[in-house]
């Protein structure tokens, strides 16, 4: 007899009738039903974790060990163009030899360039659009100042809208300004770039893969 069953014999035409009567109090039934969900719920949540492990597992497999995208440690070719909002080229090495460095361990990269290779695969192209700050710097208004002509080295000649080095009396840091106004007593330079302030887009495409 199934257990939460009572057994009554009741006789019909001179036969005797089995019948269970379900005794199972309803506090019992949904005992039994809440039990049935927490295991199912349990269930799913580990077949979740189990989903969850598989993905970064095999992501971390594909990062480490797939051979055709290039990742931090990996000796690359490249070649790069890179252009203003207006298309002025400013740089680009097309035409020459391919851009090789290793990601994460050559210095001075110019542009972020070995975060955009990152994730490349070879032959792929790719275009990445620099804000100011990752291309030629934020326009700084305090780069641009006014100094006194007798502060300055005699015999000095400045034209406006040229190039010059200056180097600082206090440290001997170096200092390119691009001359912006004269007067008899006075010079006004700006220490900014010619291309501060401006966005780069590189068009980058990626020739070869060296694993390290």
């Amino acid at each position: 007899m199934q257990p939460g069953f009572r057994e009554q014999r009741q006789l019909y035409n001179g036969c005797e009738i089995k019948v269970q009567k379900n005794t199972m109090k309803q506090s019992e039934k949904v005992k039994g039903k809440e039990a049935v969900a927490a295991r199912k719920k349990k269930m799913k949540q580990y077949a979740i974790g189990i989903v969850v492990i598989l993905v970064v597992a095999t992501a971390i497999a594909f990062y480490f060990f797939n051979p055709f995208y290039a990742k931090t440690g990996d000796t690359v070719a490249i070649y790069y163009t890179g252009t203003l909002d207006n298309g002025t080229v400013v740089e680009s090495n097309l035409g020459s030899t391919p851009f090789v460095f290793t990601i994460g361990k050559t210095a001075t990269i110019p542009y972020g360039l070995p975060d955009a290779v990152i994730g490349m695969q070879q032959n792929q192209t790719k275009t990445v659009i620099l804000p100011p700050e990752k291309a030629f710097g934020v326009y700084q208004p305090s780069l641009v100042q006014t100094v006194s002509l007798s502060s300055l080295p005699p015999n000095t000649t400045f034209v406006v809208g040229q190039p010059y080095q200056i180097i600082r009396k206090s440290d001997n840091a170096v200092a390119h300004v691009k001359i912006i106004n004269i007067t008899p007593t006075t010079v006004t330079w700006d220490g900014n770039s010619d291309l501060a302030g401006q966005n780069l887009t590189l068009k980058i495409t990626l020739v070869e893969i060296t694993k390290n």
